[in-house]
């Protein structure tokens, strides 16, 4: 009894320390000066290209106008584009990039984990998977053009090869840090390999896999765009080539920003959920709101 008050006052001091109001403080201002000056390097690249433009040192024709990227965009989403409404092209490139990122994906993850667990699996599939991942992705962009056309299917296929190189290896490394003694212990305890699977090996792995994530819907929307722009009837690819045939240098910024607005709409969700599904993951020290 005598030992439970000191530790009583140690962990009263810890969350003291936890929610102390200079830290609350200090974090509030450090995320203020963040902001500032993430504005102050936007308006100074911004604003030096806008500059610079005007006054002759950087060529317009090639490096295009902030204002002149801002009208082009605009054009296109209150008149539309030459293939149609801007909102149909952008839709396009979303449905390719969900379904090959989800596919992309389930297979990374699936056969990550498999492999991971699986010595003799990863010595059989290891060296073709190496093998396919060495493939430059702007020449199988343009086997699987001339393979399967123009239409959905081959942006898809690309996109999945892209997600699923980027998946796999995250949940391959994930599967093989489990940490032994716990699976051990599991097995001495009863537990059956579905139960280690679903219960250790998953979760343990679920923080690698999700940190790939955040890069794979990234390589999941330049497949998407890359394979449109190989080849496509629809979509922010085709956009972009046709703006870059005409050589509308305001055109080809303005494509790229709206794909760009995109992939930090889907980082946002991925956050999110990343956010919701990992709770249970300890919250940073208040040693990091320090700094």
């Amino acid at each position: 009894m005598q030992m439970s008050v000191p530790i009583a006052t140690q962990a009263v001091d810890t969350a003291q320390d936890v929610v102390d109001p200079r830290f609350v403080n200090r974090a509030r201002r450090r995320r203020t000066v963040v902001y500032l000056v993430r504005a102050a390097v936007f308006v100074v690249i911004f604003g030096g290209w806008q500059l610079f433009t005007q006054l002759g040192i950087v060529d317009q024709f090639f490096f295009g106008q902030p204002t002149k990227i801002v009208r082009q965009a605009m054009t296109w989403f209150r008149d539309g584009t030459p293939y149609g409404s801007l909102w149909t092209q952008i839709g396009v490139t979303l449905e390719e990039t969900v379904l090959g990122f989800v596919i992309g994906v389930a297979l990374g993850v699936t056969l990550g984990i498999a492999l991971g667990r699986v010595r003799f699996l990863s010595d059989v599939l290891g060296p073709y998977i190496k093998v396919v991942n060495s493939i430059p992705r702007i020449v199988l962009g343009a086997i699987l053009t001339v393979a399967f056309g123009l239409g959905l299917e081959s942006k898809v296929l690309l996109v999945i090869v892209l997600v699923f190189f980027s998946v796999f290896f995250n949940a391959f490394q994930g599967a093989r840090e489990v940490d032994r003694n716990l699976v051990n212990n599991a097995r001495i305890l009863g537990a059956s390999r579905s139960q280690v699977l679903t219960s250790i090996v998953v979760p343990s792995a679920t923080s690698w896999i999700f940190a790939s994530l955040h890069a794979a819907f990234g390589f999941a929307l330049i497949g998407a765009v890359v394979g449109e722009y190989a080849g496509a009837d629809k979509g922010l690819g085709l956009l972009i080539a046709n703006t870059q045939g005409t050589f509308d240098a305001a055109g080809i910024y303005a494509g790229m920003i709206i794909t760009t607005v995109i992939a930090l709409l889907a980082e946002w969700l991925l956050t999110l959920l990343e956010n919701r599904l990992l709770r249970w993951r300890p919250p940073a020290s208040s040693i990091e709101a320090q700094i």
